[in-house]
Parts: structure tokens; sequence; C-alpha cells
């Protein structure tokens, strides 16, 4: 081999191992970036994100007496807030990513659909019933805007994009609290009932909520646990129910899905303690809605192993969607009470 051929042998072989280092990296950089846009939010103060918005829109000291929100500020700036995150999270709103590392990440992705299902009928109910007096009032101006941007499809990535149509419905959120604050009879006061009727009116959505996501994780057990989710007096044909049973390679969506609703929800929860604190005391529901809090606590506990396990029985390993299905029942039977009270004379 002459000189030249050495040298240009050696050039080769210089330029494919920049190659292979130049992929290792971008491989090694998607990973941990990866890694990091996938972390599930941590949970959120919600009365102390409330008064630190109204201190910062008033200029009044954080340091001072702790001001009088107005009814329905907590509610609807948690509402907001939970949005604002969605956008502002680590990697930002990844649902509509087309591109590395983000189009991979289906667990984020199903994590905040589940929390934007909850926070759309949280939504909805504050421009359906708390925000008005009876069913021939008028509805509120700023929700009537908010409530459709949060419905727009949730994975458009050209013009307009998910994330501008939200920012639009977190900003008619805001407009909304600018009025909650403006005094009672003066011109532009936004309304706020946390009455009995309207709390029952989505305890109604609640329940339905936490049913199906009940029954979908339980479905990620063999065919004979779907069985056991059935009157025993009813004849099945047992070879149309395999069907029903979570696919495999599906039971980690579902079970994200579910972590977000329950992480949107326990918030939601807390502003409804908050906000409506004098008709659950009068109506003794309290400690009902301390119930619904406490189950979605446990059901948002650290995951401790890499993947989602679904072991059956009193196998080698656990089943985490049913352990979830098991936490997401209980909120569920709370939620029928609460139900049930509020809808007692």
């Amino acid at each position: 081999m002459s000189a030249s051929e050495a040298l240009q042998d050696a050039k080769s072989k210089g330029i494919l191992w920049s190659f292979g280092i130049f992929v290792a990296a971008a491989v090694f950089v998607l990973i941990v970036l990866g890694g990091w846009w996938g972390l599930e939010p941590d949970l959120f103060d919600i009365e102390e994100e409330a008064t630190k918005r109204y201190t910062n829109e008033h200029f009044v000291d954080s340091n001072s007496v702790q001001p009088e929100l107005p009814l329905g500020y907590v509610y609807t700036n948690t509402l907001a807030h939970m949005a604002e995150i969605l956008m502002h999270k680590p990697g930002g709103y990844i649902t509509n990513d087309v591109a590395p590392p983000g189009l991979f990440l289906d667990n984020i992705k199903n994590w905040e659909y589940g929390a934007l299902i909850m926070l759309r009928d949280a939504t909805t109910a504050l421009r359906n019933h708390f925000s008005r007096d009876q069913s021939v009032s008028s509805e509120d101006p700023d929700l009537a805007v908010a409530e459709p941007y949060f419905y727009y499809e949730r994975n458009s990535w050209a013009l307009p994009s998910t994330e501008s149509e939200y920012q639009k419905g977190i900003e008619s959120l805001h407009a909304y609290m600018t009025r909650l604050k403006i005094p009672k009879g003066k011109e532009g006061h936004a309304q706020f009932y946390s009455r009995a009727d309207n709390l029952w009116q989505y305890s109604e959505i609640v329940i339905k909520r936490l049913g199906g996501l009940s029954t979908r994780l339980s479905a990620s057990s063999d065919q004979h646990a779907i069985f056991a989710l059935t009157d025993p007096k009813i004849e099945i044909d047992r070879s149309k129910t395999v069907a029903t049973q979570t696919p495999w390679l599906e039971i980690d969506d579902v079970f994200y899905e579910a972590r977000g609703a329950c992480w949107a929800l326990l918030h939601i929860l807390k502003s409804v303690k908050h906000d409506f604190s004098a008709i659950l005391e009068d109506k003794r529901a309290m400690r009902t809605v301390d119930t619904m809090i406490y189950a979605m606590e446990n059901a948002l506990t650290p995951i401790l192993s890499p993947m989602i396990l679904s072991g059956d029985g009193f196998d080698l390993f656990a089943n985490y969607s049913l352990s979830m299905a098991n936490y997401i029942s209980r909120a569920n039977a709370a939620a029928l009470d609460l139900r049930d009270i509020m809808n007692r004379g």
C-alpha cells in the first residue's frame, strides 16, 4: 500500500469514527432528554398558587396579611395552572410532537390525555353550572370562550397548534378570575355559585370517569378477573369476554392515562374542598371529599419499577393496574356518596 493510499484509508476510518461518536452522542442525549421529559409533574399547592397570582396582580407583599380570595378564585386558578403545567413542564406539551424524543414518549402522552380529560370536565362544569345562578341565566362570556379552546384537538402541530389554542383558554380563565375580584353589584362582576346542586352535577361526571378508568385498569388482568366484575347470576359467553381484556402493549397506556387523570382530579378536589367548604360542612360531606383526596394521593405513589408490571393474582410480580384500579374504585365509591349527599334536601 502506497503512502497516499494509507493516508486516504486513515482519513476514511477517521470519518467513520467521528460519525459513530456523533451518532452515539446523539442517541445518549435523546435518551437522557427523553427520560427527563417523561417525568410526571409534581403536585402543587392550590392555595399557594392562587395567592401568588392574586398578590402579583395587586402588587401585594406576599409576606403581609394573607389576602381574602374571592369565591371561585382558587378553583379557577387551579384549572388555569394545571393547563399551564401541561404547556410548560419539561419538554412542554408532548402529545403533538413529531420529532424525537417526544415522538416516542407514549407514557407521558397518555398522562397528558388523562389530565386533559379531567381539565375539560372541570372547565365545562365551571361554565355550565358553577358560574350560573339558574338554568335560564346567561353564561359567563369569558368561560364561553375558554371552554371550547380546551376541546381543540390535542395532537395538532400545524397552525393553529394545540399549545396556542390552549393558551387562549388559559387567558380566558384568567380574565374570568379578574372579574371575580370585582365587588358584587358593580359592572363586570363574575359569579361563582358553590351550591349543592352544582356539586351534585359535577360529581355525576366524576363518577363516570372514575368508573370507566377502573374498569379499563381491571381489564389488564386475565379473563377470570374480568368475569369477577360482572354479576355472577348472569350467564356470560366467556369466549366473547376475552376481547375486553386490555392488550399487553396497551397496559402502560391505560395506566399512565389513569395517573394523569388522578393528578388532575386530586388538585380539582382540593379546590372544590376550598371553594365549596361552606356547603360541604353544612352537609357533613367534608370527610367524603377527604376520602376521595386520600385515594387520589395513594394512586399517585411513586413508581419504583422501570416498567408497568402486570402480574396475575398472587404471582411473583405485582399488578400495578389492579392496584391503581383499587384506589380509583375507592374514590368512585366516595364520589357516589358525595352525589347522594348533595342530592338530599
